[in-house]
């Protein structure tokens, strides 16, 4: 099997979750999705290259090689709703952000099936997660923990209108201190050509509100990107340069001052 994540440690507290941007699949799950399923839409594209500066700051990095959908890692095991109420993809989702099938007619995977996936996928990436956070924090006494994502900048399933470019989530200040993410959050109001909202539609995911945990020194952020600051949001995804040479100064500041208030 080929590896499902890379792993490279850093040297100070901060580590950078990136469990989206994997578009390995399983020849067996593959060939049971629709064509138009293959084409991954809902990945998010390219960003580890946009914090390829992350590994010079001292970050630990941990990136997904796996499509999300084989398995989602950013939703619990149990498959539980993180928005109750609203529209979603589950842990092994079988719509689109749009809501098209993702699998032929009676491909779904079953309860069994997700059982195993959840396994073989799902538990190692939580296990190197996990297994980091715990060494961070007893080399340094503390952690920084930044789940990195991007979405496309509408899909009107899941959220009205058009999203702002920065989409900050804490779980509702569970997740962080507060003073960490006003650090962030003022870093990304500064940027005069994006848009940034806090615990808006995205109030971050299963890693941010697992590990999130500030009375044991671990603050957790979601950073959520509109695709647009970047890249082209339509097949085939294309990497936009002069956009993300614009956007990438403002991400080396949000992970400066996430530094910088750790003192």
């Amino acid at each position: 099997m080929k590896a499902l994540f890379d792993l490279t440690p850093g040297d100070s507290p901060l580590l950078i979750s990136i469990p989206h941007a994997g578009t390995d699949l399983p020849a067996d799950i593959a060939a049971r999705l629709t064509p138009e399923a293959r084409g991954l839409s809902d990945t998010d594209w390219h960003v580890p290259r946009l914090y390829d500066f992350a590994g010079g700051m001292g970050a630990t990095l941990l990136v997904a090689r796996l499509s999300r959908y084989a398995i989602d890692l950013n939703r619990p095991p149990d498959g539980a709703s993180l928005y109750p109420g609203a529209a979603t993809t589950g842990l092994c989702p079988t719509e689109s952000f749009d809501g098209m099938p993702l699998y032929a007619p009676g491909q779904e995977p079953d309860s069994e099936e997700i059982a195993i996936r959840t396994e073989r996928f799902h538990a190692p990436y939580h296990r190197a997660l996990a297994d980091t956070v715990d060494d961070i924090r007893q080399r340094f006494g503390y952690v920084l923990l930044y789940d990195a994502h991007s979405i496309r900048s509408s899909v009107p399933r899941l959220f009205d209108g058009e999203l702002p470019g920065f989409n900050i989530g804490t779980n509702g200040g569970a997740s962080a201190a507060s003073g960490l993410s006003e650090a962030v959050e003022g870093v990304c109001r500064m940027a005069d050509d994006y848009s940034t909202v806090v615990n808006g539609r995205f109030r971050g995911g299963y890693i941010t509100r697992h590990y999130g945990d500030p009375a044991r020194h671990i603050h957790a952020i979601q950073m959520e990107l509109g695709q647009k600051i970047y890249m082209t949001e339509a097949p085939p995804w294309a990497f936009d340069d002069a956009a993300a040479a614009r956007l990438r100064p403002v991400l080396i500041q949000v992970v400066q001052a996430m530094r910088d208030w750790a003192g």
